[in-house]
């Protein structure tokens, strides 16, 4: 049995450029050795929605290792633990192997990050699924969303690991309006966005719903960002490039950078550390 120590710990708030208005993950630095079930209580003791332990790699080409909790499961990516995670990283004295190119070994494979000493941005992997959802599925959303089946624009599976569906609703007014049935999106993985007006600051407004992994919903989200601006952009929606605002219902101002070239997509933003200390596992 592993004696608990104190190891290193942060908490980066990611995707806002004023602290604490994006989303918050809790990083313990130093995850080498705390058993599954331990790593486990504590992130549905941090009640985030997402907690990462840094451990070493497992491989040379990757400069670090992350498991990725949520209150109730480990995932195999998600998008703003590890921009956090990487920036917390870097500030604990983290050295990549290629400077400005870090690489995240996780249950998704391996993720490229760029960084700045302001921002940083993903290399959105791979999706698992893709593809129209089917209309059964399309029922249940209509249904846990409160709106009519033909008020869903267009949709897509954008799973990169989470298990992400997505809808297009006509406008971002309509995706903030929304009201959610919390007894119908009990079994939902859903994103929701919504265009803009032309002219605006951000292009779209997003919103994200978990259930099935403890999430009701989500500030600011990273892989779900990703699964959309690669159907999005593909399906000829978005444009290359463009900036979306999340956490808007929920009182955060979460801006998540979008750029693409050929058939790379990254997702970006700024990254706060708002707590530094040590924790007992």
């Amino acid at each position: 049995m592993v004696q608990p120590r104190s190891r290193n710990f942060a908490q980066v708030d990611v995707f806002a450029a004023e602290p604490y208005r994006g989303n918050p993950v809790a990083v313990v630095l130093d995850g080498d050795g705390i058993p599954d079930e331990a790593m486990a209580q504590f992130a549905a003791w941090t009640n985030l929605s997402e907690t990462t332990f840094v451990l070493p790699p497992t491989t040379p080409e990757a400069d670090y290792r992350l498991r990725i909790f949520t209150p109730g499961a480990e995932i195999p990516f998600a998008g703003h633990p590890t921009l956090g995670s990487a920036h917390a990283w870097l500030e604990a004295g983290g050295v990549p192997k290629t400077p400005g190119l870090l690489v995240q070994e996780c249950g998704a494979g391996l993720v490229e990050l760029r960084h700045t000493d302001e921002s940083a941005a993903f290399r959105a992997p791979e999706l698992v699924r893709r593809g129209d959802l089917d209309e059964d599925h399309l029922a249940r959303i209509a249904r846990g969303l409160g709106i009519a089946r033909e008020r869903i624009v267009a949709h897509n599976w954008v799973d990169n690991g989470p298990g992400w569906a997505a809808v297009l609703l006509e406008s971002a007014q309509d995706v903030l309006d929304l009201e959610p049935d919390d007894q119908h999106m009990r079994d939902l993985m859903l994103g929701v966005v919504g265009p803009y007006p032309p002219g605006s600051p951000q292009q779209f407004e997003v919103r994200a719903f978990a259930a099935p992994v403890g999430v009701k919903e989500d500030p600011v989200t990273g892989s779900l960002n990703a699964g959309l601006a690669q159907w999005l952009i593909g399906a000829g929606i978005a444009p290359a490039d463009y900036r979306a605002s999340q956490g808007t219902r929920v009182g955060r101002r979460g801006i998540v950078t979008v750029h693409s070239s050929g058939d790379e997509v990254w997702i970006g933003g700024h990254s706060t550390t708002c707590i530094r200390g040590t924790v007992h596992l």
